[in-house]
């Protein structure tokens, strides 16, 4: 059977790569399409097994391999100009535009979506700064290309034949947007890259790409009002200015680290804290993984993940005041977070987990599809 998988775009090895990486782990022989591919070779060699993705114009536009992102109205036309016909089968992992790659009524089309496109949807408010004047010409300026995006994103889910969610949350959102149902299965998680350590030290963690819907800034604002704990910010992106901003003398920005060293910072801390109402949080089962609890909103998809009082504490509102409260309930009752058990309860996220549930899904919709 002739597969290929079709991804947004690859530019380094975040939540979704990771996915990508278990597809290609199942379907290794199948081609690869993607609107840029600007991986680099360690990268490269992890999610695509050293293939280079067949991209689309995008690719060779001025800028391209830093600006990227700024081409998005166009990204509609470029992920349509992929020529499938010639696949039996099509997966497409998508947060944006990936599921809106065309098909004909001979090709079963399943779309891992991690997410319909925030920025177009219920989270758009959170891309622009009220505060800021060039972040409020920038949401004048694109309200008309999001609603062109809009109404190609519904019209375009119309070709995919089966969805998958990686969240319970994200199904809920498939359905309120597109009017479809979704199976949920949850992304892959690397717990062996992520041991357990039961000994902690005096202080709090988190980590994350900067992007305003992360919240970043929000952690830093908590922390900069309870000078006596320390916190640690460990990422890169767009808004470290604004976290730097709001960040006391006891919170320690850091840059990106790979999952070896992230991973001895979440083994060594107290807790690991989260704002963001994200589509599932692979960070959160990392730090459960290595022992540590976490701290997180009770919204999206760390509402599923962490049991309140049990694997972490969960808090209401994105604001400093619901952080704090929610860091002092933590110091209440840190000592009941068995390190072994958030392990253990980590485990049915593994990469194995997951690969095994896709295969399954697949071959069941392939075995229907193909013998109608």
């Amino acid at each position: 059977m002739k597969t290929a998988i079709v991804h947004d775009w690859l530019t380094t090895y975040a939540g979704s790569e990771r996915c990508m990486e278990s597809f290609t782990n199942i379907w290794n022989d199948a081609d690869i399409f993607s609107l840029v591919d600007f991986l680099d070779d360690g990268d490269r060699q992890i999610i695509l097994k050293g293939k280079l993705a067949k991209t689309s114009f995008v690719q060779k536009l001025p800028l391209a391999h830093r600006y990227h992102r700024h081409y998005f109205p166009i990204f509609p036309l470029a992920i349509e100009q992929f020529d499938l016909s010639r696949y039996d089968l099509v997966i497409s992992s998508s947060h944006a535009f990936a599921k809106g790659a065309l098909t004909n009524s001979n090709q079963l089309h399943i779309c891992y979506c991690h997410t319909p496109i925030r920025y177009a949807w219920d989270l758009t408010n959170q891309y622009f700064d009220k505060r800021s004047l060039i972040s409020r010409i920038q949401k004048v300026v694109l309200q008309p290309v999001l609603h062109n995006i809009r109404t190609w994103d519904v019209a375009s889910s119309n070709r995919v034949d089966y969805f998958i969610a990686n969240s319970n949350y994200i199904a809920k959102r498939i359905k309120k947007v597109y009017r479809r149902d979704a199976e949920v299965i949850y992304p892959p998680v690397d717990t062996e890259k992520f041991s357990c350590k039961s000994s902690k030290e005096n202080f709090y963690l988190t980590a994350s790409r900067f992007v305003p819907y992360k919240k970043i800034d929000l952690i830093a604002e908590a922390f900069s009002k309870m000078p006596n704990k320390k916190l640690i910010i460990i990422g890169e992106g767009p808004d470290e200015q604004k976290i730097r901003a709001k960040c006391g003398k006891n919170v320690e920005m850091l840059d990106y680290k790979k999952a070896d060293e992230l991973a001895e910072y979440m083994q060594r801390a107290q807790a690991f804290v989260f704002a963001a109402e994200e589509d599932f949080g692979i960070s959160i089962i990392e730090a459960l993984s290595c022992g540590t609890p976490v701290i997180a909103l009770n919204k999206g998809g760390t509402a599923e993940t962490i049991i309140d009082g049990k694997i972490g504490i969960h808090y209401s509102e994105q604001s400093p005041e619901d952080i704090i409260n929610a860091v002092n309930r933590f110091e209440k009752s840190r000592n009941s977070f068995d390190p072994q058990i958030l392990s253990n309860y980590a485990k049915q996220f593994d990469r194995s987990v997951f690969e095994e549930k896709i295969k399954s899904f697949v071959k069941t919709k392939c075995d229907e599809f193909f013998k109608k």
